[in-house]
């Protein structure tokens, strides 16, 4: 599914949205308190064919989309990462153009593609400012490949995941919380097997591009156009307690974690920088699932294999050109 730097401008939809089919999910984000974005979109945007997603598959709106007589020229999704992440699956699997509005909750992706806001996405689509990115697909077994925007991971993360999946009434904050503490107490090792070397881990991390080496859990990518996974496994040698300390994702979260001296030691970490990575993954007595942009994939309890690649030019993708700073590449890991 290659995208091309240089579109046939033909083929793009109006400045108007003529063309445009833009999802709309009303649930991302809702722990956030922000202004409905949909009238200044609908402003902008005034020729746009705009679709909830509520009661409806992303898949399905798509579909009828495409099959209809006015089948859209771009894709457009309102929502969070896990929204946006199958939108430009779906946008790569019809040869759209994506335009990303970030409505969600952290919006990775999209403050990574410098979309901080509404305003700042429609300003990339009104001023034509169309480009390819590095996206990555994991294909488990003999399954089909699937989009990745951000990271892929294995271990603590995903487990900590389905623990607050659990508990969606107390909502994201208070679920993670309330997942955390379990995993401290009850964090599982996994097994993985790369090029015939065994190996128990705590978790395995898979973003794409290089990122910050002295994270261990990357969410949200430095840039666009490198073509190559920055992977970092946490060996199981130390605690649980370390394992969830590990999955700090802010700055000042890190920092603490640091100064507390719960950050794993580099001996019990691992960095591999390629452009591809194969795995054989045994769950063992842990939850058999993995993540991939913070949304959860249950796999076989008995163990699966796991292919996760960079695709170069992935993605056709409206957005400013931005060069993210490198100072942060240099350091240590741990």
């Amino acid at each position: 599914m290659p995208a091309s730097d240089q579109p046939d401008d033909s083929a793009l939809p109006d400045p108007d949205g003529r063309g445009l089919l833009l999802v709309a999910n009303p649930k991302s984000g809702t722990s956030v308190v922000r202004a409905d974005p949909l009238p200044e979109i609908r402003r902008r945007l005034p020729a746009a064919r705009i679709v909830s997603l509520e009661g409806a598959s992303l898949d399905d709106i798509v579909a009828d989309a495409m099959a209809g007589d006015d089948a859209p020229l771009a894709l457009a999704v309102l929502g969070g990462d896990g929204s946006v992440s199958r939108a430009a699956h779906l946008a790569r699997s019809h040869d759209l153009p994506l335009l990303v509005l970030p409505g969600g909750t952290f919006n990775h992706f999209a403050r990574a593609a410098g979309l901080d806001t509404v305003e700042a996405a429609l300003d990339a689509y009104a001023a034509g400012a169309l480009r390819s990115v590095v996206v990555a697909e994991v294909t488990v077994d003999d399954d089909d490949p699937i989009t990745v925007l951000n990271a892929v991971s294995l271990g603590a993360y995903p487990e900590l995941l389905a623990e607050r999946e659990k508990r969606t009434s107390l909502g994201k904050w208070w679920g993670g919380a309330v997942a955390a503490w379990r995993a401290i107490h009850g964090a599982h090792r996994i097994t993985i097997v790369r090029d015939g070397r065994r190996a128990r881990v705590w978790s395995v991390f898979a973003g794409i591009g290089r990122g910050d080496p002295r994270r261990i859990a990357m969410m949200r990518r430095e840039n666009l156009d490198e073509a190559v996974l920055d992977v970092r496994v946490h060996h199981a040698r130390g605690t649980r307690l370390r394992a969830v300390a590990s999955l700090a994702f802010g700055r000042r979260t890190l920092a603490l974690m640091r100064a507390l001296r719960l950050m794993p030691p580099a001996s019990d970490l691992e960095r591999i920088v390629d452009t591809s990575i194969d795995l054989e993954v045994r769950p063992g007595d842990a939850p058999p699932v993995f993540a991939h942009d913070g949304e959860l994939a249950e796999e076989r309890a008995d163990g699966f294999r796991m292919r996760i690649r960079a695709v170069p030019d992935g993605l056709r993708l409206w957005a400013p050109r931005i060069h993210p700073e490198t100072d942060a590449a240099q350091g240590p890991l741990a």
